[in-house]
C-alpha cells in the first residue's frame, strides 16, 4: 500500500502536470486558437441561447449537460483547494491557475466534440459516449477503452466515499448532525436521483448549478462590494507574484517561482476536470447538430469553474489576508470559511457548509452516474445496476469514516485514467481540428449561416 501511495504521489507532481498543460498546449495551438479568436461567439451559442430549443438530436438538453458536468467539478476542490495554492505557492499562483485554464478550454472542447460524434445508443434508446467509445470507435483500440473504464469505474468508489466524509464532517461540525444520520441522507437523495438516469441527473443539474452559484457568487459579490479598496492590492498581489519568488510573510513559508508555476498550474488542471475523461460521458447525451457545438459547451464549463468559482474563492482568501496567519500552511481546508467569517462573523462559516453541502452532493450523484456508464461499457445493463447501489452504500460507508484505507488509492486510479484519455485526444487530434473547420467554415451552414 506504501508503494502504491507513493508512486500515485510522484505521477501527480510533475508528470501529470505536464501532461494535462501541455496537452492543453498541443490542442490550442493544433485548433489555431480559436478559444480566443472566437470567444464571444462562443459565449453566444452557449449561455447567451439557453432560452433557445436546441437543434438536432440527444437525450437531454445542452443546458441539461453542461449543468451536469459542472454539478461535479464544482465542488470541495474550488473552496479547500484554491486556498492551498494560495498557501503553498503565493498568490501569483492564481494567475497560473487562469493560464492552463485558458489552454484546457481546447482539451474540453475535444473531449467533448469527440463524444458526440462518436457516441451511440444504448439499449434504452439513450445516447451514451465518452472516452471508451472515441477510444473503441475512433481509435479502434478497444484495450485503451477498457484501461480507462476500468480505473475510472474504481477511482469513483473512494472518490464519492471523500466526498460523503467531508459532507459528514461540515454537518456535525456546523450543525452536530451525526455522521450516520448524514449517511443516511446522502444515501436517500443520490439513489433517488442517480436511479432516474441521466434526464433525472439532468433535470436536477439545472436546478440545483444555478442555485450553487447564486449562493456562492453572490457571497463573494457581496464581500467584493464590502472590500472594494482590496481589489487594486489582490490584483497587484496575482500579477506581481506570478512572475517572481514570494517573500515569507506571517505563516507563509515563501514560495519560488517554480513553485508558483506549479501549484497555479495544477490547481487549473485539477479543478475543471479538462482531460480527465469524465465531462464528456454527460456531453455525449446533449441534444445538439454538431459535435462542434457542444464542444463549445463543454468550454464555457471551464469559465465558470476556474475563471469564475475559484477566482472568486481566490479573492476572499487575499481580500481577507488569511493566507498569511499562522497557522495558514496547517489549516488549508478551513481558511475559506475562516476567510467568509472575516467578512459575514459567525455566518461566514455557514455560508461556506451550505454551499459545500450543495456542492458534494452534486458531486457524488454525478460522478457515480460516471461511474454506472463505465460499468455498463464494460459488462452491460446488470453490472451497471450493480455499481449504482455499490455507489450509493460507498457515499454511507464514507460519510461514517469506515474504509479510510483505501483512500490513498483515489489519486492512483484518477492517474489511471487520465493517461489513456490524454493519450486517445492526442491521436484523434486531427478528427477535432476536421470537426472544427467543418463547423466554422461550411458555407450556409452553423458558424457561417448565423452570422448572416
Amino acid at each position: 500500500m506504501d508503494i502504491l501511495y507513493k508512486f500515485s504521489q510522484i505521477l501527480w507532481g510533475y508528470p501529470l502536470i505536464l501532461l494535462l498543460s501541455f496537452g492543453g498546449i498541443f490542442l490550442t495551438i493544433k485548433l489555431n486558437f480559436f478559444q480566443f479568436r472566437y470567444f464571444f461567439y462562443i459565449l453566444k451559442t452557449t449561455f447567451f441561447s439557453i432560452h433557445k430549443k436546441p437543434k438536432g438530436t440527444g437525450t437531454v438538453t445542452p443546458f441539461q449537460a453542461i449543468s451536469s458536468t459542472l454539478a461535479c467539478t464544482v465542488g470541495a476542490g474550488n473552496i479547500i483547494g484554491v486556498p492551498a495554492a494560495i498557501v503553498f505557492g503565493g498568490p501569483g499562483a492564481i494567475f497560473w491557475m487562469w493560464v492552463i485554464a485558458l489552454f484546457g478550454m481546447a482539451t474540453k472542447f475535444t473531449e467533448a466534440a469527440l463524444a458526440v460524434c462518436y457516441r451511440t445508443k444504448n439499449k434504452k434508446n439513450e445516447y451514451v459516449g465518452g472516452p471508451m467509445y472515441y477510444m473503441t470507435r475512433g481509435l479502434k483500440m478497444k484495450w485503451l477503452a477498457i484501461w480507462f473504464s476500468t480505473a475510472l469505474m474504481i477511482e469513483v468508489i473512494p472518490s464519492v466515499m471523500i466526498q460523503g466524509n467531508s459532507i459528514a464532517g461540515s454537518a456535525l461540525s456546523t450543525f452536530n448532525i451525526p455522521p450516520y444520520i448524514t449517511g443516511l441522507i446522502i444515501m436517500f437523495i443520490v439513489s433517488l436521483v442517480i436511479i432516474g438516469g441521466i434526464k433525472r441527473i439532468g433535470h436536477f443539474a439545472e436546478v440545483i448549478v444555478p442555485f450553487m452559484a447564486i449562493i456562492y457568487i453572490g457571497s463573494v459579490i457581496i464581500v467584493f462590494i464590502m472590500s472594494i479598496e482590496e481589489f487594486p492590492k489582490v490584483l497587484a498581489l496575482i500579477f506581481k507574484n506570478a512572475f517572481t519568488a514570494v517573500a515569507p510573510i506571517g505563516g507563509f513559508a515563501g514560495a519560488t517561482l517554480i513553485e508558483v508555476i506549479r501549484w497555479g498550474a495544477a490547481r487549473g488542471a485539477y479543478s475543471n476536470e479538462a482531460g480527465v475523461g469524465t465531462a464528456p460521458i454527460a456531453h455525449a447525451t446533449a441534444t445538439t447538430d454538431h459535435p462542434t457545438r457542444q464542444g463549445l459547451w463543454a468550454m464555457v464549463g471551464i469559465l465558470v469553474d476556474t475563471i469564475i468559482v475559484c477566482t472568486a474563492t481566490a479573492y476572499v482568501i487575499l481580500a481577507s489576508d488569511i493566507w498569511k496567519a499562522e497557522f495558514a500552511r496547517t489549516n488549508t481546508s478551513g481558511l475559506t470559511a475562516l476567510a467568509f467569517e472575516n467578512f459575514f462573523g459567525p455566518y461566514g462559516s455557514l455560508i461556506v457548509t451550505i454551499s459545500l453541502i450543495f456542492f458534494v452532493i452534486s458531486t457524488i450523484i454525478v460522478l457515480s452516474w460516471y461511474g454506472e456508464k463505465q460499468a455498463e461499457f464494460l459488462f452491460g445493463d446488470l453490472g451497471a445496476k450493480i455499481i449504482k447501489y455499490v455507489y450509493v452504500i460507498s457515499a454511507f460507508v464514507g460519510a461514517i469514516g469506515a474504509a479510510r484505507f483505501i483512500w490513498n488509492l483515489i489519486d492512483l486510479a484518477l492517474a489511471m485514467a487520465i493517461i489513456p484519455n490524454m493519450i486517445a485526444l492526442l491521436l484523434l487530434s486531427n478528427k477535432a481540428k476536421k470537426l472544427k473547420e467543418e463547423f466554422f467554415n461550411t458555407p450556409n451552414r452553423y458558424y457561417l449561416n448565423e452570422r448572416k
